[in-house]
């Protein structure tokens, strides 16, 4: 015998007006809502080294840049997406609890969400026109591994795990950062 179980769909204006009062934060996708997990120092430290390097390189321009709370709306998917790190210099681009038009996007990879950050999301932040950057990177290990939109509208993989120049540009602004400047106070697992 099985048991069907009736999924009630949330329209995403009642999806975001709840998430306004929740205490709990969560990813909508096709009429679901997914909890988030919670994040531990490692990934803090590293989404705020991502979010500092690009916010001084951004101050005084059109360009914001968000870090955690901030939600990505992906039309094509139908789906709100809490990335760690954003940036957008869309002027247009100015709605107060999500952004439709980010540059860059950036994921802390953990074990509970590497497959769907790796798979799902890279899959659905590529129907953004404005995106041209999406960068994963290991709490695990030093790495750090960017794809990014050339000029041929192909998307490129580059994967960093020494030492290296992470170079991005977002409207007017050019930004770059070291991988020691992502993993910065960051104490990585000793690897076995």
């Amino acid at each position: 015998m099985s048991l069907v179980e009736r999924v009630p769909y949330i329209d995403p204006d009642a999806y975001l007006a709840a998430e306004q009062s929740s205490d709990i934060r969560h990813e909508y996708v096709a009429g679901q809502l997914f909890a988030m997990a919670g994040a531990g120092e490692a990934h803090n430290r590293i989404a705020g080294n991502v979010f500092f390097h690009l916010r001084t390189t951004a101050r005084g321009t059109p360009c914001g840049v968000f870090i955690n709370d901030m939600k990505v709306k992906v039309q094509a998917r139908d789906a709100f997406y809490y990335p760690d790190v954003l940036l957008t210099c869309d002027r247009d681009d100015g709605a107060s609890l999500y952004k439709q038009a980010p540059c860059f996007i950036a994921e802390i990879l953990s074990p509970s969400t590497e497959v769907i950050d790796r798979r799902e999301k890279l899959i659905a932040y590529r129907t953004l026109s404005a995106l041209r950057y999406y960068m994963l990177v290991s709490q695990e290990r030093r790495q750090v591994e960017l794809y990014s939109l050339d000029a041929d509208g192909f998307w490129t993989h580059q994967v960093f795990e020494q030492d290296g120049e992470i170079e991005i540009q977002c409207g007017d602004l050019d930004i770059a950062f070291s991988l020691a400047d992502v993993y910065e106070d960051v104490e990585l697992a000793p690897q076995g």
